[in-house]
């Protein structure tokens, strides 16, 4: 398949149009263990100017609103947005485009992305965006997941769908992420005009009550990931989640399912 931005930029859309709801009962779970990594690597405190870019539901805005920063959110999913707002009515969300982003030069002290940047269609554009909107000298942080070899979560899915189902079966739109290693994300955010830029491997817990939870929650709250799950025969994803559940028990500790996650943290300075 080709690659063709406005394919995934429509792909993407509706599948977040339709995670939106279940979202923070269920992904939420797994991107909030990055935020507080992320404010810090981006210098989020007392009154910084900061865009949550591709926000979601705002996890990350109120987390930043909490430390006493000027908060503001953009996205491109209306239904995201409306769970935002109503989650933190006192903050602002904007609708757009992260490629063209509807703010003024230098208008932020610092741009962070929390799992966002790697979905939209062509990531240098949208990091390229981020630097016109801010300061000189601010400074903007971005979390990408890593490779499954480092995420256990997405390790057992992807295997067990290898060995019982068709890795293939989704026909997803080629992405333009691709941003799942150190140097991938320091290559774009040199790429978009960053100075000293940075990335670093973060690892993570993820706890869950159940096994079965983990393809609930990619199933409801991810869009490629459900895509590829909603893809496979009913029957094979039957032993799908029998072999999850058998390969989760390893990580069984105190009562909870505590599965590695791990993400890549992206930094880098407006000149």
């Amino acid at each position: 398949m080709r690659f063709d931005p406005d394919d995934v930029r429509a792909f993407e859309h509706a599948g977040w149009q339709k995670a939106a709801a279940h979202y923070q009962s269920t992904f939420a779970a797994a991107t909030h263990e990055f935020a507080d990594a992320l404010l810090d690597a981006a210098g989020v405190g007392p009154r910084t100017k900061m865009l949550d870019l591709c926000c979601g539901t705002g996890l990350v805005a109120g987390a930043a609103a909490a430390r006493g920063a000027i908060v503001s959110g953009l996205d491109f999913s209306p239904a995201m947005l409306e769970v935002a707002r109503a989650t933190h009515p006192a903050l602002h969300f904007a609708e757009g485009d992260a490629e063209a982003m509807p703010f003024p030069d230098s208008a932020f002290d610092a741009v962070v992305s929390n799992f966002g940047v790697h979905h939209v269609p062509r990531p240098e554009r949208a990091l390229a965006a981020a630097r016109r909107v801010l300061r000189p000298g601010g400074r903007i942080a971005l979390a990408t997941w890593a490779a499954p070899a480092d995420n256990i979560a997405w390790h057992l899915l992807l295997e067990a769908i290898r060995l019982h189902g068709d890795p293939n079966a989704a026909q997803a739109p080629v992405s333009g992420g691709g941003l799942g290693s150190e140097e991938a994300v320091r290559r774009v955010l040199n790429e978009a005009g960053f100075a000293t830029q940075a990335a670093e491997l973060l690892r993570r817990e993820w706890r869950l009550a159940h096994p079965g939870d983990l393809i609930a929650a990619l199933r409801r709250g991810t869009v490629r990931t459900a895509a590829l799950i909603d893809a496979q025969r009913p029957a094979a994803l039957a032993v799908i989640e029998a072999e999850i559940a058998q390969r989760a028990a390893a990580y069984r500790r105190d009562g909870w399912y505590r599965l590695p996650i791990a993400a890549i943290l992206g930094r880098g300075t407006k000149p």
